[in-house]
């Protein structure tokens, strides 16, 4: 029952921001019990980063990443045998992804209206979409300033991504961590227009720090 409720919940989340939606909710529902196992109830991530974030990145972003893996250009094991696809046809990536982007998480509870009877099961369910940050060790401020220099014609104000770029802003730093050793390593290409590009291998472990002690603070504003 408990799950059902919390089912209901999300869908009525997403219904309200995205009214004239242009995919299978059911479907997308479905595919996401499956997503949920790692990535969290609200596509939150978890095991801080070992699962990353996927809330709130942009629908084409998703969808060409879940390519990615289904033509194995992308290596992840976990993700072979969900993106195979007979498991995930264009369709269900369409769906799902669609469906993942219009996820809001919060950095904070809203304060509580003391005039109002307190709702402890809407206020457990607002709990757990709430994802901050830790901050990371480093100069912030310095990594402001290298990110507006180097990083944020892409990847946008503060960090939070455009349509096919992904947000760094709200995601574990852990993870972003990973993809900077996975793209000096040319396991991932960072700019497909320009493959042989190697843009981080320009920044030291210390600037990158620095850059992803900005970036952790920034959903504490």
């Amino acid at each position: 029952m408990l799950k059902y409720v919390k089912t209901m919940v999300l869908s009525l989340l997403i219904t309200q921001a995205f009214p004239a939606m242009a995919f299978d909710l059911d479907n997308a529902e479905e595919i996401h019990e499956v997503c949920a196992s790692c990535h969290g109830e609200f596509s939150q991530g978890g095991k801080q980063g070992e699962y990353p974030r996927l809330a709130g990145l942009s629908a084409e972003f998703i969808a060409e990443q879940l390519r990615l893996f289904q033509g194995r250009v992308r290596q992840n094991m976990p993700m072979l045998p969900h993106t195979e696809e007979r498991e995930l046809p264009e369709e269900d990536i369409l769906d799902i992804s669609a469906y993942i982007t219009e996820i809001k998480l919060e950095t904070k509870l809203p304060l509580l209206d003391e005039t109002k009877k307190i709702d402890a099961f809407q206020r457990l369910m607002a709990a757990k979409k709430i994802l901050n940050i830790a901050r990371a060790e480093g100069d912030a401020k310095a990594g402001e300033k290298r990110y507006n220099q180097e990083c944020r014609s892409c990847h946008g104000n503060k960090g939070w991504g455009k349509e096919t770029v992904p947000m760094l802003a709200g995601q574990y730093t852990n993870y972003l961590w990973r993809q900077v050793a996975k793209y000096r390593k040319g396991l991932r290409i960072h700019d497909k227009d320009e493959p042989d590009e190697e843009l981080l291998k320009d920044f030291t472990d210390s600037e990158l720090q620095d850059i992803f002690a900005y970036l952790s603070i920034v959903d504490d504003e």
